[in-house]
């Protein structure tokens, strides 16, 4: 396998518009890498100049050591999978698996071996006979998947793969990648706007905005740090809630002040820089949905609303709120208490869920 670097790689169209900014990234070797970003942010674009089916503007890209700017797709030793399939509709599973290795002229013996080792992994050996017709769209994925690893790349791309299929078949070939991962230990690329598919399949994620990478970074760190409020809002379903507000100090606490709420932020590691932010400085308090909780009687509330839709989700309620200022809160509560639209809702908050962003610049403080 190999490990792919992108340096300072730009793309930029006749016309003048800028597809990719300056996108510089190093992939180890054996990773399995995430690009998630909203439509038109420059993910496909820059998984297609690592294929080769996109001519880099600027910038370089190497893999395994060796730049491969102008080199030729079927010289990159790599494998694509694409959201169409792209399977040929008069061949047979078997023709469409071993048809590239035919191009190679490798042996019909180890042609054949490669591609029954490979449908027996990906369950498809009983439909080696069939066309992409008889199949069903998972088994069609399946079997682009297979004429990836039949060819044993350096590095494999995946171009959202599973965007054509139902919600129950993409869990399915979400956990089959990912076991297929954990086999090969190759290097992926993997793009996606489903950011369900990021945070589980990803080692690393890199959230892309208007052509630049905005985090790189495990999914857990994405979802708990975000490192702006573009990843704060774009990463978690619910997003993160956002309240834009000033720092007061208050002897040796520190208050975040809203037209809403107001409430002391904690003492942590992290947050020890925020007590040197200046008196009044503009910012933006994030919290995820999951961090709030009713208040007791006993309490002071953080944050205090009207209730405006409630969605029950099975193991857990998803309350919507409207506070004071208009600004909308989602809490995530158990589904015990019964919760109705027109109620008034007093929430604590969780002091180790809060994020805290310049209201300037949107970067974390």
């Amino acid at each position: 396998m190999a490990d792919v670097r992108l340096t300072e790689v730009s793309k930029r169209y006749a016309k003048g518009g800028l597809a990719v900014d300056r996108f510089s990234l190093e992939i180890p070797d054996g990773e399995f890498l995430v690009l998630v970003g909203p439509s038109g942010c420059g993910k496909s674009t820059t998984l297609r100049m690592v294929a080769g089916l996109e001519e880099i503007s600027s910038g370089t890209l190497e893999i395994d050591g060796v730049e491969m700017n102008g080199v030729p797709p079927k010289d990159r030793d790599i494998a694509m999978v694409f959201q169409n399939y792209a399977l040929y509709p008069h061949m047979t599973v078997y023709d469409n698996m071993a048809f590239g290795l035919k191009l190679r002229g490798l042996p019909r013996r180890e042609i054949d071996q490669r591609v029954r080792e490979t449908a027996e992994t990906l369950g498809l050996v009983d439909y080696l006979k069939r066309l992409p017709k008889q199949l069903s769209g998972g088994q069609r994925q399946r079997v682009a998947v297979g004429r990836a690893i039949v060819r044993k790349p350096k590095v494999f791309l995946f171009d959202e793969p599973l965007s054509n299929l139902d919600a129950k078949m993409r869990v399915e070939m979400r956990t089959e990648i990912r076991r297929l991962h954990r086999q090969l230990r190759a290097t992926m690329i993997y793009v996606t706007h489903d950011q369900v598919e990021a945070m589980t399949m990803g080692d690393r994620i890199v959230v892309m905005n208007e052509g630049r990478i905005q985090q790189a970074a495990p999914p857990l760190e994405v979802y708990r740090r975000p490192a702006n409020r573009f990843v704060a809002g774009f990463i978690g379903t619910p997003p993160m809630n956002m309240l834009t507000g000033t720092l007061r100090h208050d002897g040796d606490r520190l208050l975040f002040q809203s037209a809403s709420a107001r409430f002391p932020l904690p003492r942590t590691e992290e947050s020890a820089r925020w007590f040197r932010l200046p008196e009044g400085q503009s910012v933006i308090a994030g919290f995820r949905p999951e961090t709030l909780r009713v208040a007791a009687p006993e309490e002071t509330a953080m944050v205090t609303g009207v209730i405006d839709v409630v969605e029950p989700m099975g193991a857990e309620t998803d309350v919507h709120l409207v506070l004071e200022d208009g600004t909308p809160v989602i809490a995530r509560m158990a589904p015990d208490p019964v919760f109705l639209p027109g109620q008034p809702l007093a929430l604590m908050l969780g002091a180790s869920g809060i994020s805290l962003f310049d209201g300037a610049t949107g970067e974390r403080c």
